[in-house]
């Protein structure tokens, strides 16, 4: 087994990661959403696009 960020081998105190630094990277990309499980819920579908939507509305909008 290697660490999953950068596949060095796992140190005892970090594992399965190498270190603190690699199971800091992978804490983030849990935080940011880089990790998800995709879901053919449809009413996760629609709350998905009602979310997108408002994010758009919310952008500031460039004179064409």
């Amino acid at each position: 087994m290697t660490c999953p960020i950068c596949q060095r081998k796992p140190d005892q105190a970090y594992r399965p990661f190498c270190s603190k630094r690699c199971a800091d990277v992978d804490l983030a990309r849990w935080f940011s959403g880089s990790y998800a499980v995709p879901s053919q819920d449809p009413d996760d579908i629609e709350a998905a696009l009602d979310a997108m939507d408002e994010a758009l509305r919310d952008l500031p909008h460039k004179p064409h």
